[in-house]
């Protein structure tokens, strides 16, 4: 399954922020700690799943349950050796020839709940350079999505 964008409104306004100027990956309920207020940077939201957004992104994964999921973000470059599968990151990060580093982990990022949420599945995140991604770095990418799916072995709820 693909969502192709959880934040529609900030997408439309060239922004992080959703409508109400909350940063959804600062909104789910693991390490949530209250940040800054709407409209900041990486402000958390008043509450855990305060918005919209975050309450439906939760709710499809607590529904489908993806044994793996993949978050893109944009700016770094790299595969976030973040809490998921390492053996799937590295294979992701080969496959795409994006370098695999760890980044802090935010608080109330959607990977952290996830991971801790469901620890037999795994999320992580993958940063795409600053910019356009041109077919080539696509197909790439998509290489790199492929070699995932097949080395993930299926497991029981």
């Amino acid at each position: 399954m693909l969502v192709d964008e959880l934040n529609p409104d900030g997408a439309a306004a060239g922004t992080r922020q959703n409508a109400r100027g909350v940063d959804l990956n600062r909104n789910f309920p693991f390490g949530w700690r209250a940040i800054g207020k709407p409209y900041d940077t990486y402000h958390s939201g008043p509450r855990p799943l305060s918005e919209p957004e975050s309450r439906a992104a939760a709710e499809l994964i607590r529904r489908i349950r993806p044994r793996v999921t993949l978050y893109y973000h944009q700016m770094l470059a790299l595969v976030d050796r973040g809490g998921g599968d390492r053996a799937l990151e590295r294979l992701y990060s080969r496959r795409s020839g994006l370098p695999y580093k760890a980044i802090p982990l935010p608080p109330g990022a959607a990977t952290g709940w996830q991971n801790d949420t469901f620890p037999r599945d795994t999320a992580f995140v993958v940063e795409l350079a600053a910019g356009l991604l041109d077919a080539r770095g696509a197909k790439r990418q998509a290489k790199a999505v492929l070699a995932v799916a097949r080395a993930v072995r299926p497991t029981k709820p």
